[in-house]
C-alpha cells in the first residue's frame, strides 16, 4: 500500500481509500440482499400477469444502480416483479419507488410481495388509474418504467418527460423497433418512433430484450 500511494497528495490518498472501502461495501451482500434474493429464487417460475422476465428485471436493477437514481416511477405494477428489482436497486442508492396499478387484486398481491421481499419501506404502491395519476404527480423523477397499457405509452411519455431530470431514464417494456404494432399489440412500435424523434433524448433498445431506454440529455 505504501509503494502504491507514494507521491500522492493526502486528499488523493483519502479519496482512493474511501473509494476502495465503498467498493467493498457495495460488493458485500447485506441481510436485505439475502432476503430479496431468497424471495426472487422462490418466485422464479411463479410470476404471471404479464410481469417482466428475470432478465429484464436485472436490466432495470442495473440501470438504477449504475446511474444512482433515487426518484423512480413505475407505470403498471402488476404483481410486483419489476418493482422488486427497481426497489432493490433503490435500497442501495437511498431512493424510493412510486408504482401505480389499477387492478385491485394485482395491487394487493404486489404489496404482499413487496412486504415478503423486505422492500416495502422503499415503495409507495398506489392503487389508481395511471391515465390520471401520472399527469398529477409533481415530480421530479430520474427513472421511469412504463409497463401498462401499450396504446397509452406515448401519452405516458408526454406526461413524464417534463418531470424527468436531465440524465434521467425512461424505460418501456414490450417495445419493437419496427413501425406498427409492438409486442402484445397496442401500437408500442409507434412509441419507439416517437421517442426517437425527441431531440432531447437518446433512445435505443437493450439488446436481446423488448426494453427501450431513453436517456434525457444533460
Amino acid at each position: 500500500m505504501k509503494k502504491t500511494l507514494a507521491g500522492l497528495s493526502v486528499v488523493t490518498v483519502i479519496l482512493v481509500l474511501w473509494a476502495s472501502a465503498f467498493s467493498r461495501a457495495q460488493e458485500k451482500p447485506s441481510a436485505l440482499d439475502a432476503k430479496v434474493r431468497a424471495f426472487l429464487d422462490k418466485m422464479k417460475y411463479r410470476w404471471g400477469d404479464m410481469n417482466v422476465p428475470e432478465s429484464d428485471g436485472q436490466h432495470l436493477f442495473d440501470i438504477v444502480l449504475k446511474n444512482g437514481y433515487t426518484k423512480a416511477l413505475e407505470i403498471g405494477t402488476s404483481t410486483g416483479h419489476s418493482g422488486i428489482w427497481i426497489a432493490w436497486a433503490l435500497s442501495k442508492t437511498g431512493g424510493k419507488l412510486i408504482t401505480i396499478e389499477i387492478d385491485e387484486g394485482r395491487h394487493r398481491q404486489a404489496v404482499a410481495n413487496f412486504k415478503e421481499a423486505g422492500l416495502l419501506d422503499f415503495i409507495d404502491a398506489r392503487l389508481a388509474d395511471a391515465h390520471e395519476l401520472v399527469e398529477k404527480l409533481p415530480g421530479p423523477v430520474d427513472f421511469v418504467f412504463s409497463d401498462a397499457d401499450k396504446d397509452w405509452y406515448v401519452n405516458y411519455a408526454k406526461a413524464v418527460i417534463p418531470k424527468l431530470e436531465p440524465g434521467g431514464c425512461l424505460a418501456s417494456h414490450n417495445i419493437s423497433e419496427r413501425r406498427g404494432r409492438g409486442f402484445f399489440g397496442g401500437g408500442s412500435g409507434g412509441y419507439f418512433e416517437f421517442m426517437k424523434s425527441q431531440p432531447e433524448f437518446e433512445t435505443s433498445m437493450i439488446p436481446y430484450s423488448s426494453v427501450a431506454v431513453s436517456y434525457k440529455k444533460k
